[in-house]
């Protein structure tokens, strides 16, 4: 917890057994509870080991003098492993929970709607089955990715849009809608259809083309934010990792075709893990330099507050 700009000794929680961290799995995504002032809800997405076998769940955990408490497991055994965990909850505009979930290493998965791997999923933050899901009875709100680690809604139109990890450079920003097949691992990028010898393998949904990919650059885009004010209104911040940048996507009018991108603090910060606008427009940014892959400097990683100085 952060007081008056001033990071505290003692943590809210500590993690213990089966927490797990290796790579890419451990701590992976938090969320406020909108009501959090009234309630004290929180909801944290985390790896645990279960019989040796990697797993994720999302808790919804209360805070109470500056401590918290596990309130209630919403959901379990989604699949986990030392890399394509996903990791990012957000709460939509709708009040519901979004979880990303990556393949983790089980490709064909991500094509099978009873797998929860490699998708973008859908619940109550109660745990329960929203009944406007587009598959009856499941989370799944749609299918085909393969390690999405961004979500956020338009402030214009309401749309959500989600990062993705390619499988070598072709990193994604995709449009996401109900019911959709984002393609992995059949097809990425802007390849255009399946092989006739894979469509076996395509599971549910219309087939959905990126809105952008990184062709054969890497950026390892992370978490994403639009802004909904200013001379920035409608643009999409988008955290790069091996990028060490942040993306500034440019839309044109209809806030679904892109007109241009800018490149913000290129080299500057490191590898960059999430992005985040406040409440009072300031922009919050997560360097993670110590996960591993990075170099890292003297006093990281760092929590960042910017505010902008438009021209």
């Amino acid at each position: 917890m952060i007081v008056a700009g001033k990071l505290q000794a003692e943590p809210v929680f500590t993690f213990t057994d089966p927490f797990y961290s290796q790579s890419e799995s451990g701590l992976l995504g938090i969320v406020l509870d909108r009501n959090f002032a009234a309630n004290h809800y929180f909801y944290v997405y985390h790896t645990y080991q279960e019989n040796k076998q990697t797993q994720n769940r999302v808790l919804r955990m209360v805070e109470k003098g500056n401590k918290a408490t596990i309130d209630k497991v919403l959901i379990d055994h989604l699949p986990g492993e030392v890399n394509h965990d996903g990791g990012r909850i957000k709460i939509g505009p709708d009040g519901l929970l979004y979880i990303t979930a990556g393949d983790a290493l089980d490709r064909p998965s991500a094509q099978e709607v009873a797998k929860l791997g490699g998708k973008i999923l859908r619940i109550g933050l109660d745990g329960s089955i929203p009944k406007d899901n587009p598959f009856p009875g499941s989370p799944v709100y749609s299918l085909g990715h393969r390690n999405p680690q961004g979500l956020a809604w338009n402030p214009t139109t309401g749309k959500l849009f989600s990062s993705e990890h390619g499988q070598s450079a072709h990193d994604e920003i995709n449009m996401i809608e109900p019911g959709a097949n984002y393609g992995w691992p059949l097809i990425e990028g802007d390849q255009g259809t399946v092989a006739a010898k894979d469509r076996g393998l395509l599971g549910p949904g219309p087939l959905k083309k990126p809105l952008m990919h990184s062709g054969e650059t890497t950026w390892a885009p992370s978490g994403i934010t639009f802004v909904s004010k200013g001379p920035w209104k409608g643009n999409l911040l988008v955290a790069n990792l091996r990028g060490e940048q942040i993306i500034r996507v440019i839309f044109q009018k209809d806030q679904q075709s892109i007109q241009s991108l800018d490149y913000l603090f290129k080299n500057e910060l490191g590898r960059v893990r999430n992005v985040y606008e406040a409440a009072d427009g300031s922009i919050y940014i997560m360097t993670n330099n110590r996960d591993g892959r990075g170099d890292p400097q003297e006093g990281d990683d760092r929590l960042i507050r910017w505010k902008p100085k438009f021209q």
